[in-house]
């Protein structure tokens, strides 16, 4: 089963709650309180979104956290690249997949390979601005778009 995660779900919850605060500056605290994420785990998590140029922190009494861009400019792939490794649904589609003992006789590696091509454009085409909670709608993905 294909799973994102802990690292990469608890950060996109952040970058949602950053979306919905669009251009607020929010505390690590009350992003903690209010996800009812560990500030320890989610200070770790907006470090590393910081650093691939995601979040822009501002210190100081009244400082906090906010989008380094809009919203609609931020993609799934984005944040997961940001986090985490490129997802995969499978070993054998990966770096590893070389290593593969069934390589030579496997018949569902290439559809497999295709399925990868088409969930890393779903994670590209999809914005965070389409995950805002306050939106609570939902956006059809134009899949003539995805390969």
């Amino acid at each position: 089963m294909f799973r994102l995660s802990k690292k990469v779900e608890y950060g996109i919850l952040s970058m949602q709650y950053l979306a919905d605060k669009e251009e607020v500056l929010v505390s690590a605290k009350e992003m903690s309180e209010s996800l009812e994420i560990s500030s320890e785990f989610l200070s770790k998590t907006l470090q590393l979104l910081m650093k691939k140029g995601l979040v822009i922190s501002q210190k100081g009494i009244k400082g906090g956290y906010l989008l380094s861009k809009p919203s609609n400019e931020i993609s799934m792939s984005d944040i997961i690249y940001a986090l985490d490794s490129k997802p995969e649904l499978v070993g054998c589609n990966g770096d590893n997949g070389e290593d593969c003992d069934r390589k030579d006789n496997c018949t569902i590696r290439k559809p497999l390979e295709i399925l990868q091509i088409k969930l890393n454009d779903l994670f590209e085409l999809t914005k965070l601005s389409e995950l805002k909670s306050n939106e609570n709608k939902f956006v059809k993905i134009d899949l003539a778009n995805v390969k």
